[in-house]
């Protein structure tokens, strides 16, 4: 199994009983969706609808979420949420960090990671799943990165700056990463306009050449 060890990411974790109402009237992932043993993506938007954070989100058991972000602003991402905290029943804090990483393909020697797979919801046509945890040695992050670009998906940093992108500009809404049937969320009115008139102005494609 193809692997890499992603060393640029931090694991921001959520819990408490208020834990999925506070993250679902927020993030612009339908919690309602996401099941146990999926990774989705999603994001915390502006009031402008423009993309602030981006991520993706897992279950870690009841009223318990794992939010696996870019590590260089994982800090200002938890200061963010608190924000929003208010009188919320909720505990936000860096996780442990530990191992994340990524593989795909034959899940034949999973094991060597020592973790509970998580399914990686952006790649609909690729066996891609998400460890975190355990131990590892290794890897190719360059594999990784090919293989993440080929099938279109963009993350902050690389592909595109926070605060400059909004969902649809970079695929979030054909991946997983917005909820169009969900409540209201911060940015909501903006995204929904942007789906229902089609009025995305940038779009991520895919382009192949033969030299």
């Amino acid at each position: 199994m193809p692997f890499a060890l992603l060393k640029d990411r931090a694991l921001v974790s959520v819990s408490g009983p208020d834990a999925e109402n506070f993250l679902q009237n927020i993030l612009t992932t339908d919690l309602d969706a996401l099941a146990a043993g999926e990774a989705k993506p999603g994001a915390l938007l502006t009031p402008q609808g423009k993309i602030l954070f981006d991520f993706l989100i897992s279950r870690t058991g009841e009223n318990s979420f794992r939010l696996d972000c870019r590590s260089d602003v994982s800090d200002d991402f938890i200061r963010r949420l608190m924000l929003y905290k208010l009188r919320a029943r909720v505990e936000i804090a860096k996780a442990d960090q530990g191992l994340v990483a990524v593989a795909w393909g034959d899940d034949s020697t999973a094991s060597q990671f020592g973790s509970t797979p998580v399914a990686d919801a952006r790649f609909r046509d690729a066996s891609v799943t998400r460890f975190y945890g355990g131990t590892a040695a290794g890897g190719d992050p360059a594999a990784w990165q090919a293989l993440r670009i080929a099938h279109g998906i963009a993350e902050s940093g690389s592909d595109y700056q926070l605060g400059d992108a909004f969902p649809h500009d970079v695929l979030l809404d054909e991946t997983g990463g917005v909820g169009f049937r969900k409540g209201c969320y911060v940015g909501q009115e903006v995204v929904s306009r942007m789906q229902h008139r089609g009025t995305a102005r940038r779009r991520v494609l895919i382009v192949s050449a033969e030299r």
